[in-house]
Order: structure tokens, then sequence, then C-alpha cells
């Protein structure tokens, strides 16, 4: 028997295999592992869920490569497909910032020609907000984004956050409607000020000399640009500043209430702050100016009709969305801080110019001096900011 067994098993034709570089050799009758360059994240997630330890063993200590493993993280971190090519995710981006700079620059034209046909912020405010939201929920039923899991803890903080939101919100909507736009930008871009001087005693955040030097071009740009400025007004000037306290406020206390909450991406993050931000916005705006909107519908109806009044609301409404999603994709590509500040910056002066070209604003050249040293002064604030949280994490990585 054992003879006739073993005759049977010379007898058997045997296939010569060629040993592969780097691949391990697993025996297996039902899985079969790639070869280790196309060993992907989902396949290490799939056998480690077997029961097979030794095969678990054998593609943790042969076939992954660690280099892969994190190429393959970093490229789902970004948003980007594993199977993107360097020239596919940078048209991408490309096409991400366009949208972004020309939806912003279409948000402020209707933004302004709304404003200036029916001049209530509170209500174009609550009306933004509310196509923002209505926006959201569209994308989370079609499932086009995924809907974010929040709890009664997560909706407390986020309404702390939703209030300086709508403070941020409403006042530089009044100021754009007080001032020409390109100013009202040239304005908010004194932002990062408030930003450094209210970290410190709300987050226990300390800057280093460069960062706060950095402020000096920003604040020196803005007193200039405001010295020839012809729409210069006290009032649209204050919203803006508050705008601007509003929106750092903001920003500090999403980082402070809301850190714990990675799980949320911004996309998501901007919606449902959107969203709570409508239950400050709706009731304040009939109380601040409910009586106004009858008589001020009346005048635009007289002024430029009933059709173009709701289109160009209906577009800055959309727009406002818009570019604050291009604006949130364009950050899921990967792109460092200072590329994102880069672009930022360039955004600026794109909305500043396109404004001043469109509305035929009269503007000096102390103004255009002054705007670009503002500008200029944004920027390299971010290089700074960036700078230090640098050798922060240097630094702590040195005590560990």
């Amino acid at each position: 028997m054992n003879a006739a067994m073993q005759c049977c098993n010379s007898a058997r034709p045997t296939l010569a295999r060629k040993p592969v570089a780097g691949v391990a050799a697993v025996r297996c009758p039902t899985h079969r592992l790639a070869p280790a360059a196309r060993l992907s994240v989902a396949h290490v997630a799939l056998l480690s869920h077997n029961s097979l330890p030794s095969l678990r063993a054998s593609a943790a200590k042969r076939a992954i490569r660690p280099s892969r493993v994190v190429k393959v993280q970093a490229a789902e971190g970004a948003g980007a497909s594993i199977n993107d090519t360097p020239k596919v995710t940078q048209a991408r981006l490309v096409l991400y910032i366009v949208a972004w700079y020309g939806a912003n620059i279409i948000f402020n034209i209707a933004n302004k020609k709304s404003l200036t046909a029916f001049p209530c912020p509170w209500f174009i405010s609550t009306l933004q907000l509310g196509v923002s939201g209505l926006f959201m929920c569209f994308l989370w039923i079609t499932k086009l984004h995924p809907v974010p899991k929040v709890d009664n803890k997560f909706f407390k903080a986020l309404l702390v956050v939703a209030a300086f939101h709508t403070v941020g919100h409403v006042a530089a909507c009044t100021s754009f409607g007080q001032m020409a736009v390109s100013f009202a930008h040239i304005v908010k871009s004194a932002e990062p000020v408030f930003s450094v001087a209210l970290a410190g005693p709300i987050l226990k955040e300390t800057y280093p000399y460069y960062v706060w030097l950095s402020l000096v071009p920003i604040v020196a740009g803005c007193g200039l640009s405001a010295m020839k400025e012809v729409s210069f007004a006290w009032n649209g000037f204050n919203n803006a500043m508050l705008s601007n306290v509003g929106m750092v406020l903001r920003n500090i206390y999403s980082k402070k209430a809301l850190g714990d909450y990675k799980h949320i991406d911004g996309i998501n993050l901007f919606g449902l702050i959107s969203i709570a931000s409508l239950l400050y916005c709706a009731p304040l705006a009939i109380l601040m100016e409910g009586s106004l909107w009858s008589p001020a519908y009346n005048t635009a109806l007289t002024n430029v009709g009933k059709n173009e009044l709701f289109k160009q609301m209906a577009v800055a409404g959309i727009f406002y969305h818009l570019y604050n999603q291009f604006s949130y994709m364009v950050l899921n590509q990967g792109v460092s801080p200072v590329t994102f500040s880069v672009g930022n910056t360039m955004k600026r002066v794109a909305v500043v110019v396109s404004s001043v070209l469109f509305f035929r604003n009269p503007v000096a050249l102390l103004n255009w001096i002054g705007s670009g040293v503002a500008i200029f002064g944004t920027f390299l604030y971010s290089l700074a900011k960036d700078k230090a949280a640098n050798e922060a994490k240097a630094a702590s990585a040195s005590t560990a």
C-alpha cells in the first residue's frame, strides 16, 4: 500500500516555481497573497482578522514594507486614491484652487450687489447660513458626503463655536455693505493680530518674537490703506474688526472644545457650524431688523426687480457655501500649512483686484501699497507661525 502511494506521488507532475525577490512563498488552500509591491492596507486588515496566525506573521514580517504602508496611509489621509498618479493629484489640486478662488470672487460680487439692493445684513447672513445648511443636508441625504456622528456633548461644544461664528459672519456681511469690498478685505487681513493676542490668555499659548514682528506690516498696511480710502466709514471699519474678533474666537474655541472630535472632517464641521448658527442668527435677525424688511423689499423691487434680487441672493448663498467647501477640499489634498497660506494670500489678492475691477472703485496708489503690505504681512505671519510650530514640536520631541 505504501509502495503504491509512493509510486503515485512520484508520478505526479511537479511545477517548477522560480522564486521572486522580496516575495514570501506562502502555501494555503484558501488564501493567496499578492506580491508585496501590491499589498495594500485593505489586504493587511483582511489578513489581520483571519484565524491564521502563521499567515499574519508571514505577511507582517516579510510581505509588508513599511515605506509602502506609510505611502498608502498618507494617500488615504490626504483624501486621494492610492492609484492616483502625481499628475492626477496635481491636476485635482489646481482644479480645486481655481474653484475656490472663483467661488469666492463670485460670492463677494453677488453679496455686495445683494446688500446694495436690499441693505439688511442680518437677513442676508441668515439666508446664507440656511443655504449652507440645506446644501450639507443634500450631500448627507444623497450620501455624496459621509454623515457625521455627533452626540450631545459635541453639540453643546458646537453651540459655543457657532455663537462666535454668527458674530463673525454677520459683522463681515454688515461691513461689506458699508464699505468697498476691497477695503473690507484689507481690514479683515488683520485677523492674525487678534489671533496672536487672544490665543495667549485663552489657550495659554506663547509665540516667539518673530511671530509678533510679522504683525507689524499687517497693521502698517491696514493703516496706509485707510488713509486714502474713499469708501472709509467707521461703522464699516468697526464691523470688519468685530468680524476678525468673532472668527478668531471661533477658531480658538473650535480648537479648545472640539479638539477631541478628529473624526469629523472640515466640510462636515463647517456645515454643522452653519446649521447651529441659524439657532442664533434667525431670531436675532427678526429682532434686529425685522421691521425694515418690508420697506427694503419694496425699494429693491423698484430699483432692481424681484428676479434680479432673488438671483443675487441665491447666488451669494450658494457660493458662500461653495467657496468654504472648496477651501476644505484643497486642504484634504494633503497640502502643507505654508502652501495653503500662500493660496489663501493669493485668494485675497484675487478678491481685492476683481472687486475693484468689477465695481470700479477709485483706488489711490497709497491704497495699493498699503494693501500689498498688509497682504504680504499675512503671508509672513503664516511662515512665522509655521516655523514656531515646528520648533515647538522639535523641542517636545527632544524632551520626550
